[in-house]
């Protein structure tokens, strides 16, 4: 059977929610999204998506982009407590095959067929044909892949990228830093650049000014920020924009991603209109020497929530829609 003759369950697998779509003939079909927490196993959301597929003996295969390291086919997800096992998927399911991957690499391999007026542009000039690309974003965790041109084809480099140190230019930063640094040890990019990264950059700016302020989840922090309704969280979110851009530049600059960096993450897309307004852009190329060099890099905000699908499409031999 070709690539293009096999029918595929894709799914994105996430520490908050969860998707899958059928792959059939090259089209990749509705895009279903549940909350994690709805389900006690990963097989368990699987087996209900396969239910909702009345053709569902027909898909043969399954490819699955996962957020936490692969070991032997095997992940253990970095923010929830599920497992996915290629092994158990195809003796459970019959899947003639069950391939992982990164949820990272899969965004990664969407970047040559994403079309770039569809997409929010911060700043630089024109991508470099054939360089390397970089993807990263902050969600339930943060994720950094990068895509390298190479012959007809490319190559994805995957990465743990999220949880190299947190780096800081100032001496507030390091003041927040310090404080987070008391309740958490080791302060990772991803302790600040992530959903409940957000929540901590609140808590520590609220100490670091004696501020007394309620506890709010992510969402409101971001909602409240936008709105100025509070100058903490307003703070935070400025804050957050800004190391955003400071760690983007430095990735820019590790990757030589000359060819773009993409901006995924739903946090980020709930931000597209307040982000371009804060120092994100100036901090991505605040290096030094090394300004000149990151100023034309141009940076995309991918606003659509499904580029990993698009990835997944590519990777299953199957040209993206």
């Amino acid at each position: 059977m070709t690539e293009t003759a096999k029918q595929f369950v894709l799914a994105d697998v996430g520490g908050t929610n969860v998707r899958f779509a059928a792959l059939k003939g090259g089209v990749v079909g509705e895009v279903m999204q549940w909350p994690v927490r709805d389900y006690k196993t990963f097989d368990d959301a699987l087996t209900a998506f396969m239910q909702c597929q009345p053709d569902r003996a027909a898909i043969t295969d399954a490819l699955l982009a996962v957020a936490g390291v692969i070991e032997d086919g095997r992940c253990l997800l970095t923010n929830n407590d599920w497992v996915v096992d290629s092994a158990e998927l195809r003796a459970r399911f019959g899947f003639a095959s069950a391939r992982l991957i990164n949820d990272f690499e899969a965004l990664a391999w969407s970047l040559p067929h994403l079309k770039r007026d569809g997409l929010l542009k911060i700043g630089g000039g024109q991508s470099v044909n054939n360089a390397p690309m970089l993807v990263c974003g902050p969600g339930t965790g943060l994720g950094v892949a990068a895509y390298v041109p190479h012959g007809h084809g490319g190559v994805v480099l995957r990465s743990e990228g999220g949880h190299a140190t947190l780096p800081s230019a100032s001496a507030r930063e390091d003041a927040i830093i310090a404080r987070l640094r008391q309740s958490h040890g080791h302060i990772s990019a991803e302790r600040v650049l992530s959903g409940p990264g957000l929540e901590n950059l609140y808590r520590a700016i609220a100490a670091v000014d004696r501020a007394a302020v309620p506890e709010r989840s992510a969402a409101e922090i971001t909602q409240t920020a936008v709105e100025d309704r509070c100058a903490i969280c307003r703070a935070a979110l400025d804050t957050f924009c800004e190391l955003l851009g400071e760690v983007a530049g430095n990735l820019a600059l590790i990757f030589r991603a000359e060819g773009g960096v993409f901006i995924a993450g739903g946090i980020v897309r709930h931000i597209r209109d307040y982000l371009p307004r804060t120092r994100f852009r100036a901090r991505f190329e605040a290096k030094g020497r090394f300004q000149g060099y990151l100023a034309p890099i141009p940076i995309y905000v991918i606003p659509r929530g499904d580029p990993a699908f698009v990835g997944l499409q590519a990777l299953a031999g199957q040209p993206p829609n």
